[in-house]
């Protein structure tokens, strides 16, 4: 049952995220907004360009394992944290759709669910209600109540989008809306290493 309140604490903090980035608050001490109005929490720093990006093994929604390490460097990856609840994801997974149809096989597309376990039907639900046909992976919590990706990877808020190069390092971190552009140059770099 920890990880249901994990999930609904982190449903909740969305739930805020919309409030506030509506302005329906006019102050948030916990939260920080950042450009395009979505904030993150406080104290939590994404990996910055340049870092190792942190192996992992978790299920995705057909309950099969997918092993980062094993994968990495075969192709780049982009790895997009978000939660169905948030609006901001859902601008952004269309693009993501179509960069996934774009660089087929040369480019590993991920979408870390943070909604967790017990919303899986959902997320499921939305994927193919949305047409989404790159791999969903579901993160779940270790013993000590940390997200096994969300939490390695500094992500204070969604939606957050890493461009991971063959090296695996990271090339890009983008924590709220991207544009389209930037990560389309990013990936036309790291395809060239």
């Amino acid at each position: 049952m920890r990880f249901l309140s994990r999930s609904m604490a982190l449903a909740l903090s969305v739930v805020v995220t919309l409030l506030i980035s509506s302005g329906a608050f006019a102050q948030e001490k916990n939260m920080t907004p950042l450009s395009g109005g979505v904030p993150i929490i406080e104290g939590i720093k994404p990996l910055d360009a340049g870092a190792a990006a942190p192996d992992f093994s978790i299920k995705d929604t057909e309950g099969k394992v997918y092993n980062f390490a094993e994968e990495k460097g075969k192709a780049p990856s982009i790895l997009v944290f978000w939660s169905i609840f948030c609006e901001p994801c859902r601008i952004e997974m269309p693009i993501v759709q179509r960069l996934h149809e774009k660089y087929g096989d040369a480019l590993t597309v991920l979408a870390v669910a943070l909604d967790g376990e017990p919303l899986k039907n959902s997320i499921v639900g939305f994927v193919k209600q949305e047409g989404y046909t790159f791999r969903i992976l579901i993160d779940e919590l270790d013993g000590k109540e940390m997200f096994k990706v969300a939490d390695p990877y500094g992500v204070g808020g969604t939606p957050t989008i890493y461009l991971v190069d063959r090296g695996g390092k990271i090339a890009l971190a983008k924590v709220g809306r991207f544009k389209e552009e930037d990560l389309e140059k990013a990936i036309q770099s790291a395809l060239k290493k």
